[in-house]
This record gives structure tokens, sequence and C-alpha cells, in this order.
């Protein structure tokens, strides 16, 4: 059999397999590979067709990839929310190339990208699907644009960007992979593992011969066989419901108009809000803070990745920093190259 009907087979059986105490294990095992058939298939998908993307050069503070099937409205959309001109039409594939643009918001440069329709079976490599998967993997955020006439739609992304290994709001699960050279698989589990340690050995067992594992917090078998996948990525997402002008009521998500401009600002602040940044406003020792154009980083930053934002010697010749702002215990408080920067800190770095 193909690789085709092998995973037919085995989905089947596990529709057909009742799940319980008893059997749990083997549709573990049945899950894992899986998950390892539609690895395979994926890489020979993007072999096949050569496995390259768009070229796309990023810039800015972040980048969001935006998300949907054909003539839901991205490209109107892109030239609301920024200085692109994408062109528009009411049919079919108008987008064929990915086009970018620049949002300015809060002080941050977010560009978008407008990525071509994605279309049912993309995961697989149908149309530009590969292309557009592999676009979508290197993104701050994906933007997932629906119609509110078809809510149906989302289900259908979620389920092409899962099956291509995008994990949309999760944060990787706490599992700890520990390579040996013999000894077989030894499984140690937390007490709010969702699986037991049968179940999570037969599923290294497709994976790994020789391993020491850890499994911490409410781990399940999906979760923990992405642990064990290599191909991953964990990426936030806002999902848009477009045409409201015209379409009564909206599924799950942001109701707007990208015609009209409708729901736009709370589409603009969620967007901010999901990259999850923290702005910083350098300040030179004997100057004044530059207010106009922050330095963006990731909350959670420490001052030694505010250094190597700036510059790579900042790091090595660096003595102390003065901060002024929410992370500061007073104004002008010193701090070293672990102190934890928020949004809206005034730094200024002091070096050898």
């Amino acid at each position: 059999m193909g690789i085709d009907e092998d995973i037919e087979e085995i989905e089947r059986e596990i529709r057909e397999t009742p799940y319980n105490k008893a059997t749990q294990q083997h549709i573990g095992r049945l899950k894992a590979k899986l998950a390892r058939l539609r690895d395979k298939k994926a890489e020979r998908s993007a072999k096949s067709s050569g496995g390259s993307g768009f070229a796309v050069k990023k810039t800015g503070d972040a980048t969001v990839g935006m998300v949907g099937f054909p003539s839901v409205g991205k490209s109107t959309l892109l030239n609301r929310l920024t200085n692109a001109q994408s062109e528009t039409a009411d049919y079919d594939f108008t987008t064929t190339q990915i086009v970018p643009g620049v949002m300015d918001y809060e002080g941050c440069k977010i560009q978008l990208l407008d990525l071509p329709g994605i279309i049912h079976g993309a995961s697989e490599g149908r149309g530009e699907g590969k292309k557009i998967i592999s676009m979508a993997r290197v993104v701050d955020l994906i933007l997932i644009l629906v119609d509110a006439g078809q809510p149906a739609q989302l289900e259908r992304i979620h389920r092409e960007l899962y099956r291509s290994g995008i994990r949309l709001n999760q944060r990787p699960p706490a599992v700890s992979i520990k390579k040996k050279g013999s000894g077989g698989i030894h499984v140690e589990l937390s007490r709010q593992a969702a699986l037991d340690e049968q179940t999570a050995r037969s599923i290294a067992q497709e994976y790994l011969v020789n391993a020491d594992i850890s499994i911490r917090g409410p781990v399940n078998a999906e979760q923990f066989i992405d642990a064990l996948s290599d191909n991953r990525v964990y990426i936030p997402s806002v999902v848009a419901c477009n045409k409201i002008d015209i379409h009564d009521g909206c599924g799950e998500g942001i109701p707007i108009s990208a015609k009209t401009g409708k729901g736009l600002d709370r589409l603009r602040q969620q967007i901010f809000e999901k990259l999850d940044v923290a702005r910083i406003y350098l300040k030179p020792q004997h100057g004044t803070a530059d207010m106009e154009r922050p330095l963006v980083v990731k909350k959670g930053a420490e001052i030694a990745d505010v250094c190597r934002e700036v510059h790579r010697a900042f790091e090595k010749n660096f003595r102390y920093a003065s901060v002024w702002g929410p992370s500061a215990a007073f104004p002008g408080q010193r701090v070293g190259l672990d102190h934890v920067v928020q949004d809206g800190d005034v730094v200024t770095i002091v070096t050898r």
C-alpha cells in the first residue's frame, strides 16, 4: 500500500476502536504512526514541488501572515490596514504572490503579508499550499480571515494548519527528551499528565529506541506526539470575520468589514496585543529619550536582549543600565543584564 492508503487504514482503525483503558495504549501508538505518515507525506510533497516558498524580505518589528480562502477579502483588508496596494477583485485567486505592507500602530511597525488564498488540501500540497504553509510557519502571528457568510471556513483552515504542524495559540508541551546509547525508553510522568506511562512508552517507541523522557503538566497523547516530532511550530493567531456589511451575524472572531472599515480599530489592537511585545525607549547617557521610535522586544525580554538588539558590543562591554518606567523600583534604577524590562520602559545602557 502507498502512504495515502496507510493513512486511510489507520484513520479507519482509530475511528472504529472504542476508547477505554484497555485500548488507550493501542490508540496512542496508532496516532503516533498516523502523525509520522502525515509528516512523511508532507516531506515528499515539499520535495516534489522543489520545497521552495515565496521570496519575501521580512521587515519591521513583527510579521503577521494573513490566511484565508480565496475572495475572503484579504487584499482589501491589507490595503485598509497598511500602505500596500494589493490587487482586489470579486473573483477567486486574485492574489497569486505574497503582497507585503506595513501597519503603524502604537509606535510599532508591523509587517502584514497577504498570502495567496488557501484551499482544501493545502497541507498536502494542493494549489500553492506548501508555499503558503511554509511562509505561515515563520511569521510572528497568523491572522485568519473568514467570510461572515461561511463560518465553516474557520474549522477547515484550522485543520489545514494543524496537519501542517502549526499549533495555534498553544505553548510547546512540557516534555524533556534525552537520547542515550542504550537502556531502552524510560518515562517519568507528573501527576497532571493526561496519559499513562505505558501509552507514553508505546508512542515514544515509534520515534526513539533509547531515551529518558520527562513529562510535566497536563500533556495528552497528541501533545506528546508533537514533542517527539521535529516539525511543530507554535504561533499565536487572531481571527477576523469579514463582510459583516453584507451578512447578518458573525461566527468566531472579531466582526469587521474591510470594505467599510468597521471593526478595524479593534482588530489592530488585538493584533498588537497578541504579538505580546514590549516597547523600550532608549535614552543616551547624557541626552533625552527617543519617544518617537521605540525598540520593540518580546515581553519577558531582559536588558541583555535589549543590548543585543542595539549592538552586540553593548552586551560585551556592559557596565550597568538605568531604567525609568514600569519595571523600575524607582526612577533611574541601576540594573544588570538579567533585569526584565516592561512595555514603556526608558533605558540607558552604560558601557565600559
